[in-house]
């Protein structure tokens, strides 16, 4: 039996097997995007916390001012817009589970792509900080006080 053939679109370019463009080699966006759909599972907040006491690391993304404020006792703090820069606390992560937090799941499920481009398993806080909140675990501030969700 012959290989499938892709087939061209109606506007004369070749469309992959699936019906979809081609991906140019180089697309990392893509890549990143695969390899973490491949990889990402979420953590519940209670599973994440059981994770923490067991050694896990809860990698805190959102931005300084946001972390300032209000974080689950712990956390790494690791801006995503550094994670976008390339820049990983590499010797900090190895060899430890990895668990990214953002304020309601969106910037830590991107961290999560960004670290498995680096080589580095991570999971992501499902619904957040603010999920971990209403779950009734602790958030602190910078003086271990109770803290705020920005």
């Amino acid at each position: 039996m012959p290989a499938p053939r892709p087939c061209p679109s109606r506007h004369g370019l070749p469309l992959g097997l699936a019906g979809a463009p081609p991906r140019p080699a180089g697309d990392t966006v893509s890549t990143v995007r695969r390899t973490a759909q491949r990889h990402q599972r979420r953590v519940s907040p209670t599973d994440a916390r059981s994770a923490q006491a067991a050694g896990a690391v809860l990698l805190d993304v959102r931005e300084h001012a946001e972390w300032k404020a209000g974080r689950a006792p712990g956390t790494l703090h690791w801006p995503l817009s550094r994670l976008a820069r390339g820049r990983a606390p590499l010797g900090e992560l190895s060899g430890r589970q990895v668990i990214t937090v953002c304020c309601a799941g969106k910037r830590s499920q991107h961290a999560v792509a960004l670290l498995a481009a680096r080589g580095i398993a991570a999971q992501d806080l499902d619904g957040g900080l603010r999920a971990w909140a209403r779950a009734g675990h602790p958030v602190v501030d910078g003086s271990d006080r109770p803290g705020t969700i920005l």
